[in-house]
C-alpha cells in the first residue's frame, strides 16, 4: 500500500485558536519530511461539511446488508432511486479516501465530552455496510491502516482526575476504529489537556500542567510522524 496520509480536521475554530489543528499540522510537517514524495490528502470537515444522512442512505444500506454486505463495486447495481444515487455519490469518495490511506490523521477537539458533530457526520457517512470488509476473506481492509487521533480537551480528563468519567471521546474513538478493524497497535490516541487554561478562571494555577500536556503531545506526535 502506498504511504498515503489522509488528514481530517474537525475543529470549528480557526488554526490560530485550535489546539487540535496546530497539533495535526505539526504531525503533517514531520511526516512529509520523512515521506517527501508520498500522497497527502486533507479534508476539513468545518469548511467542507459532510452532509448528514437521509432516509435514502439508510434504505440503500439495508438493501446492501440483505445482499450480504455487498462491496462498494456492487452497490451501484442495487441503487433504486435518484435519492439513493445522490447519497451514494456523497459517500463513495469518503470510502475511497479512507480505504486508500495507510495513515489516517484525525484532529478531534472535545465538544461536550465527546466528538464534534462535524466528525460524527463523517463517521456516519463513511461507515457504509460492507465498505471495509474483504468480500472474499471477510477480514477488515483497515487491519494494516494506522490511525493517529489528536485529542484536545479544554479541561482535565485523564486517569485519576475528577472528570475522568466524563471522557466519552477516548472510548468512543477506540471502539469505533477498533470495530472497523484497526488493530490496537496501530491506533494512537494522543491528547493535550487543559487547553483553555488561559480563558477559564476555574483552571487558574494549572498552567504548568497544561504546558506539560501540550509539550508531551507535540513530542509524541513528532516522534510518531518520523517513525511510521
Amino acid at each position: 500500500m502506498p504511504a498515503m496520509l489522509l488528514h481530517v480536521d474537525s475543529s470549528a475554530d480557526a488554526t490560530a485558536d485550535s489546539v487540535s489543528r496546530r497539533l495535526t499540522a505539526r504531525f503533517v510537517r514531520a511526516w512529509r519530511e520523512r515521506h517527501r514524495t508520498a500522497e497527502y490528502r486533507r479534508r476539513d470537515l468545518a469548511t467542507t461539511p459532510v452532509a448528514p444522512l437521509t432516509a435514502a442512505y439508510t434504505t440503500l444500506g439495508r438493501r446492501v446488508e440483505r445482499e450480504g454486505f455487498a462491496p462498494p463495486a456492487k452497490v451501484p447495481a442495487l441503487i433504486e432511486s435518484p435519492a439513493e444515487q445522490r447519497e451514494w455519490d456523497l459517500t463513495l469518495p469518503l470510502i475511497t479516501e479512507l480505504r486508500s490511506a495507510r495513515t489516517v490523521l484525525v484532529g478531534v477537539p472535545m465538544y461536550n465530552f465527546s466528538v464534534p458533530a462535524a466528525l460524527k457526520a463523517w463517521i456516519d457517512r463513511v461507515t457504509f455496510p460492507g465498505a471495509f470488509t474483504d468480500p472474499d476473506s471477510g477480514e477488515s481492509l483497515l487491519s494494516r491502516t494506522r490511525v493517529v487521533a489528536v485529542l484536545a480537551r479544554g479541561g482535565g480528563y485523564g486517569p485519576g482526575t475528577p472528570r475522568e468519567a466524563y471522557d466519552f471521546q477516548t472510548p468512543y474513538l477506540r471502539a469505533y476504529f477498533g470495530n472497523l478493524g484497526v488493530t490496537p497497535d496501530r491506533l494512537h490516541l494522543i491528547a493535550a489537556e487543559l487547553t483553555r487554561v488561559d480563558v477559564l478562571p476555574h483552571l487558574a494555577g494549572l498552567e504548568h500542567l497544561a504546558a506539560r500536556s501540550l509539550a508531551a503531545a507535540e513530542e509524541t506526535l513528532t516522534e510518531l510522524a518520523r517513525t511510521i
